[in-house]
């Protein structure tokens, strides 16, 4: 049996959503600013709140077209691209609109610098040198991230007691023999 859920719990999904800050969400619903850090954990820990999110979450990438699977080649777009792939083998840059989707996007800029030189052409007009300078979109966080995604990298937390030591589990017991019948002291 399905819980039904306050007006404020309904906005708090749809707030949440937003941003994914369940304590902004829960502020913007309505809930206290004094409490809303723990009453936004506590909505997200409901069933009904989770059905929902997930229901909104798979709305939305239908909605933007948003996808897993669409950030994965996003992702492997710029890990695995080649800049090679720009430049003709004479090393001539090759016109943007003839890259391939993959080497388009992996450039985050690109700069012309045109200055003439001394030298002429047959008309006597100025030639004039292009210079290009082709910046990339870092690979290592995108390969990293796909790292993550396939498995390849798993984090890892080691926990310790008081300064980096064992950690001890000291139990301790307090029996009070004062109201307890003779047998069982005896026992």
């Amino acid at each position: 049996m399905t819980k039904k859920l306050t007006a404020k719990q309904l906005r708090f999904v749809e707030e949440y959503i937003i941003d994914l800050n369940a304590t902004q969400a829960a502020i913007r619903a309505g809930y206290s600013k004094k409490t809303a850090y723990s009453i936004g954990q506590n909505l997200l820990k409901k069933v009904e709140i989770q059905k929902l999110l997930v229901s909104a979450k798979l709305k939305r990438s239908e909605r933007t077209e948003v996808t897993a699977g669409r950030v994965i080649a996003e992702l492997a777009k710029i890990g695995f691209s080649d800049i090679r792939k720009t430049l003709s083998k004479n090393g001539n840059l090759i016109s943007p609109a003839a890259w391939d989707d993959q080497t388009a996007g992996a450039i985050s800029s690109i700069e012309v610098v045109t200055r003439p030189t001394a030298a002429k052409d047959e008309d006597g007009n100025t030639i004039v040198e292009h210079l290009h300078k082709i910046n990339t979109i870092s690979k290592t966080p995108a390969l990293i991230q796909l790292g993550k995604h396939v498995g390849l990298f798993v984090d890892k937390h080691e926990i310790t007691g008081k300064d980096g030591g064992a950690i001890v589990n000291d139990v301790t017991f307090k029996i009070d023999f004062v109201d307890a019948p003779k047998q069982e002291l005896e026992e």
